[in-house]
């Protein structure tokens, strides 16, 4: 557990300028095992992070084993870092007119969880972005829904996005 409240001790500190979540460093406790064979006890701590952008996985690697106080830190996975998709594009504009269309206001949001994005998009190197319909807010959560027609106008928005997209000429062209 010293290792648990150090990870969260850190975490509080790091956090404590930050104004977005998004920004911050989020640490969850996975599992927590121990045990004994007569010769020996264990222990065996599991947890997981949502790490800012400014914050690498191998950055945060470093900081557990100072974290860890001599005991074995072991990543499990792939640690994905965090990305952020740039607002200037092609195709943010082609999306924006496509929500605007309808009478649309366009937002954007800084998702905090990890999508498939975080992966193909750094290693695409091409612009891209997340829209869809629902309440972001509610993604991966017992309430996650959406309503069939903000879903109806999604497709429109997607349609008309793709529309102006093809219209325009490439980057350099």
């Amino acid at each position: 557990m010293k290792i648990w409240l150090a990870v969260q001790a850190f975490a509080e500190q790091f956090n404590a300028v930050k104004s977005r979540v998004f920004d911050k460093i989020l640490p969850t406790l996975r599992g927590l095992k121990s045990g004994q064979d007569g010769y020996e006890q264990w222990a065996r701590l599991t947890l997981g992070a949502r790490l800012p952008i400014d914050v690498s996985p191998e950055d945060w690697y470093i900081k557990l084993n100072d974290l860890a106080d001599g005991a074995e830190v072991a990543p499990i996975g792939y640690a994905i870092p965090a990305w952020v998709c740039e607002k200037n594009t092609l195709l943010v504009r082609s999306f924006l007119s496509g929500i605007r269309a309808p009478g649309g206001t366009p937002s954007f949001v800084y998702k905090t969880g990890t999508a498939d994005l975080n992966i193909v998009a750094p290693a695409w190197q091409c612009p891209a972005l997340v829209y869809g319909p629902g309440d972001s807010a509610l993604d991966h959560t017992p309430n996650e829904s959406i309503v069939l027609a903000e879903y109806q106008k999604a497709v429109g928005v997607l349609e008309s996005a793709l529309r102006d997209l093809v219209k325009r000429p490439p980057p350099g062209a």
